[in-house]
């Protein structure tokens, strides 16, 4: 659990939560973008939509298993709508790029959004038009829509990893071109 959701999370124990899933590239970076939200009570990375039954960061890097490193998201729906989370996530990653993020390729680098029913596809693509209306980009949006399916939590060391190396974590985001894509594409550079 993030170190910031600690306080949260007894704040907001007696609220209904719901989970989402995310696929953003390296999932050190996509914890902290959810983290930072009101009402997002805990972020998880780890892998998902993948073939075997089980993963673990080797595996999953090899390609063997054909997860995406992914986070999941519990937040408390009566605070922050699925459809915030769908923001802060366009907008940490560059959709348009099919093979993965920035300096990080292969499947287990490649966005996607994990869908929990039916309904959430409406809100998924309305979300890409507003995106749309928003920045214009010179290739389509990459990123997958996908039934959401077995979470595997990723090793200890992985969790709340930009806080616990944030050295490292902070090298390796400005690095791998995330944090100067962000910057030029939004204007910011989230931590």
């Amino acid at each position: 659990m993030g170190l910031n959701k600690v306080m949260s999370e007894n704040k907001y124990a007696h609220m209904a939560t719901e989970t989402a899933y995310f696929a953003g590239g390296c999932f050190w970076c996509m914890e902290p973008v959810f983290d930072a939200i009101k009402g997002v009570v805990d972020t998880t990375v780890g892998y998902i939509g993948g073939s075997e039954e089980t993963a673990n960061y080797k595996d999953v890097s090899s390609g063997r298993t054909n997860h995406f490193e992914a986070v999941q998201v519990t937040y408390v729906p009566d605070i922050v709508s699925y459809k915030t989370l769908l923001g802060a996530f366009w907008q940490s990653i560059d959709p348009t790029d099919a093979e993965g993020q920035f300096a990080d390729k292969g499947r287990h680098y490649q966005t996607a959004i994990f869908l929990k029913k039916d309904s959430d596809r409406a809100i998924v693509e309305a979300s890409i038009k507003e995106l749309l209306s928003k920045k214009s980009y010179e290739k389509p949006i990459a990123t997958k829509l996908l039934p959401e399916s077995s979470f595997y939590k990723a090793e200890e060391a992985h969790q709340n990893y930009y806080q616990k190396n944030s050295v490292h974590y902070n090298a390796y985001k400005i690095g791998s071109g995330r944090a100067g894509y962000l910057n030029k594409t939004w204007g910011k550079d989230e931590k």
